[in-house]
């Protein structure tokens, strides 16, 4: 298996990988993630601890991934997600309209693609805080 630099592998396919980004509101989140896209809440706290953040992890049951959406109730963050900030979900078909629908009706917004590769190839969607959903109707190999 080819690697970095000298074909070090450092991270394989069963390493688990967290994606974090802030949230103005997890409800709102987990809403657009869950109730519209389908994942799974695979963890949650709102214990209210001074400097403890409030966390909502959601992905597929048993995956090697997951999100994980933070909001510091004592020192928000404002999300400051661009055009190109992008969580790509290849499909390998197109997107069904009900999907777009139940996203939409959860709190996401459909826009054009910043790069019109997306556009071909699929459908983006902001989440409640701007970042961008894209439903790509390829497959990855």
């Amino acid at each position: 298996m080819a690697g970095g630099p000298g074909g070090l592998v450092v991270i394989d396919s069963t390493v688990p990988v967290r994606v974090a980004r802030p949230s103005r509101d997890l409800a709102a989140a987990e809403r657009f993630y869950v109730d519209g896209l389908g994942l799974a809440v695979l963890w949650r706290t709102t214990e209210r601890m001074p400097g403890e953040h409030d966390l909502l992890m959601v992905g597929p049951p048993g995956a090697a991934w997951h999100f994980e959406l933070t909001h510091d109730p004592e020192q928000p963050l404002e999300p400051t997600p661009t055009v190109d900030d992008l969580f790509v979900v290849y499909l390998g078909k197109p997107a069904d309209e009900s999907l777009i629908d139940r996203l939409v009706a959860a709190g996401g917004t459909r826009v054009p693609a910043h790069n019109p590769y997306w556009d071909e190839h699929g459908v983006t969607i902001t989440d409640p805080d701007g970042y961008r959903l894209v439903l790509c109707s390829r497959t990855w190999a």
